[in-house]
């Protein structure tokens, strides 16, 4: 058992760390300030090749896993990029997992090609409002019209819907009524975004303000065939194989964001001199810093197990799940340490921690709640009675 990342592993973090010191917390805050898309940042990215780190190297990816993967979205958070660097890429690094694991040739051919290459940005349209984590309920309808099918509904909380091009949707072809099992009857479809037939409504919210979070509202929109993934009535099946990646991606993203903000706490505790001393001479000072940081190596430890365990092909869900929760609330914790470290000047813009604390918050309640994923280790690994 070896816990150290591999030379190719380090190259990875350091290449991509290399990057991201073109974009420092100067421009992340401007870019929570403008409410602006960091286009500059994923055109970066997105020329290095780093977009198809989890892609199949026939279609332009490097081939590499959900490891690896977790290593870079991990480096750009960690760099001070926070979820607002890390969404901004994130959906294109796992979102077309399905298309990846169900795809025709055809497809992968034709969708994963101009994704790698920036061309296309992608959103995933999952979630409706009266729904939430009920995916079986969801009521975007989807009717087959010859070779088309006419996709109506409302979706929620879509990251990127402002800027993508294309959308990754989940919706119900069957109704709910007319199938034997809940999750049967919805399918899965990667399809460019007619404007003409979707209106997309920006959410005003607390943080990550640089990658916009959206409501759509799909009329009569049209979608060939063609772009429906797999066979129709197995979307829910489909989506299945890109949560465990989600969740692994998100929890390194919030240990990133976690260590950007106890790097950043350190050093102002070790310049701040308050009564003729450091403050970090302080044991009230230095032992929350010194328990966020062993609380966030470890949560990092178990995205690397789930990542690992994932890229094996072996069951992974307890250990994605966990490493989501574990993660979240060690970031969330090292935020507001850090905050409180830096004292009246950490509620500044100034000094970016702020801006940390609020964007800790996203990994925490998405894409699943803590009490859900609590629900799943309850029920999955400890055998106890299902409470919902």
């Amino acid at each position: 058992m070896d816990f150290e990342l591999s030379e190719e592993q380090r190259q990875i973090r350091d290449q991509i760390a290399r990057l991201c010191r073109r974009f420092d917390d100067a421009y992340w805050r401007a870019r929570d300030e403008e409410a602006a898309f960091p286009e500059d940042f994923y055109r970066a990215i997105a020329e290095s090749g780093w977009l198809g780190v989890a892609m199949p190297e026939s279609c332009g990816g490097a081939g590499l896993g959900i490891a690896e993967a977790a290593i870079m979205m991990r480096a750009i958070a960690e760099s001070g990029a926070g979820m607002a660097g890390a969404s901004s890429v994130h959906m294109n690094i796992f979102g077309l997992q399905p298309v990846v694991k169900f795809g025709t040739p055809e497809q992968q051919a034709r969708m994963l090609p101009p994704l790698i290459r920036g061309e296309d940005k992608a959103c995933f349209a999952v979630t409706e409002p009266e729904t939430g984590l009920d995916t079986t309920q969801i009521k975007t309808r989807a009717v087959r019209d010859g070779d088309h099918y006419l996709i109506s509904g409302q979706k929620v909380w879509i990251s990127t819907a402002q800027v993508a091009t294309r959308v990754l949707l989940l919706a119900r072809t069957t109704p709910i009524d007319q199938v034997k099992k809940k999750t049967d009857g919805l399918s899965l479809f990667y399809t460019p975004i007619d404007r003409a037939k979707v209106e997309i409504r920006v959410i005003k919210k607390m943080g990550r303000h640089a990658v916009d979070s959206n409501m759509m509202f799909f009329d009569q929109m049209r979608v060939p065939v063609e772009d429906r993934i797999g066979a129709e009535g197995e979307g829910f099946r489909y989506i299945l194989h890109g949560f465990n990646p989600e969740r692994i991606l998100i929890a390194s993203e919030a240990v990133g964001i976690g260590f950007a903000a106890i790097r950043r706490a350190a050093q102002y505790a070790k310049t701040r001199v308050v009564f003729g001393r450091p403050i970090g001479m302080n044991q009230a000072i230095q032992h929350p810093l010194a328990r966020s940081w062993m609380e966030l190596e470890s949560a990092g430890l178990m995205v690397m197990k789930a990542a690992s365990l994932y890229d094996r092909g072996m069951d992974c869900g307890a250990e994605a799940n966990t490493a989501k929760y574990l993660a979240a609330e060690a970031c969330f914790k090292a935020c507001e340490t850090a905050v409180m470290t830096h004292g009246g000047m950490g509620y500044s813009s100034e000094y970016h921690v702020e801006r940390y604390l609020r964007e800790s918050l996203i990994p925490r309640i998405a894409p699943v709640s803590p009490q859900m994923i609590l629900n799943y280790v309850a029920e999955r690994v400890l055998d106890l009675p299902r409470s919902y």
